[in-house]
């Protein structure tokens, strides 16, 4: 079957309100790792090549539906995207506090969680996508039973021909506790041909001593490309054959560090994507990556 869909990523899309401050005055707008790093991908896309698609799980209230415009209008398919009468978006909340962001979220009940509550519409994407991106995010907010059918469906995707990308993108407050946390971001990485952590979030959750460790554990999942994220810090890359360390832009200003993680994936898989060695990848993923560290705001447009 010929893929429908380049890039198919899952997972959540929140409502974002920032602002406040002494105006009290909030601007709403919509966010969330996986959509954007879905965001940065399609940029780096050839549109002839397929498009690119977004599965989560909505409400059928009206910010559902502004989602779903936000979306459509900036040339992400929709319509993978279930609805669930009786749920609504996730929130959060960014504030200034003692001159940094803080977040508070609102997503005990989000729609997402449902993502993953139809085994055939799950096949049915997955079988249509070229590349399938997921992350630890991705997989914190569903029940246990859910997240374990899930990488358990990508494992097939994966074991199928597809190619299958992760960031296990560890935030420890989604999780049950630390054991939990630990095996299924492991096991999600059992699920994934290419892995892209951050080494001071695996530091944290798995005691790494230095990049070098993360990759060997990533590898030893099953990973055939691990690009190590580190901050300011060079991108470790090792891709089974050849390692290497591919250097950021050091004399960036950095406005807002939000998204930074995501857009070096999005523009990573897209080079990949492209043809593109795992090096090359990942001095495209750097690249934008400084460009969105001094931006305000997440996501930079256009889309494309």
């Amino acid at each position: 079957m010929t893929p429908t869909y380049s890039f198919l990523s899952i997972g959540e899309c929140m409502i974002e309100m920032s602002g406040g401050g002494e105006t009290g005055l909030w601007r709403m707008g919509f966010a969330g790792d996986t959509l954007n790093t879905l965001w940065y991908a399609k940029a780096g896309l050839d549109p002839k090549d397929g498009p690119v698609a977004y599965l989560t799980a909505l409400g059928t209230d009206g910010f559902s539906d502004k989602i779903l415009a936000f979306l459509e209008e900036n040339g992400i398919a929709t319509d993978l995207i279930r609805r669930v009468s009786d749920r609504r978006p996730g929130l959060y909340m960014i504030e200034q506090r003692d001159g940094d962001r803080r977040f508070t979220y609102w997503r005990e009940t989000s729609a997402a969680r449902c993502l993953a509550d139809d085994p055939d519409h799950l096949d049915k994407a997955l079988d249509a996508a070229r590349l399938v991106y997921f992350s630890g995010i991705t997989l914190a907010i569903l029940p246990p039973p859910k997240r374990a059918d899930l990488i358990d469906r990508l494992t097939r995707a994966r074991a199928a021909g597809k190619i299958v990308a992760y960031d296990p993108n560890i935030r420890p407050v989604l999780w049950e506790d630390e054991r939990t946390l630990a095996d299924t971001i492991m096991r999600g990485a059992g699920a994934a041909s290419i892995v892209l952590p951050s080494f001071d979030d695996e530091a944290r959750a798995f005691g790494d001593g230095t990049p070098a460790d993360t990759v060997e554990r990533y590898r030893a999942a099953g990973a055939e490309l691990v690009a190590v994220k580190n901050g300011g810090a060079p991108v470790l890359v090792d891709s089974g054959t050849d390692r290497s360390e591919i250097a950021t832009q050091s004399d960036v200003a950095v406005v807002d560090a939000t998204g930074a993680g995501d857009s070096f994936n999005g523009a990573f898989l897209a080079a990949f994507l492209n043809g593109a060695s795992a090096a090359d990848a990942a001095r495209a993923g750097c690249a934008t990556a400084a460009r969105v560290v001094a931006t305000q705001g997440a996501l930079i447009r256009p889309a494309s």
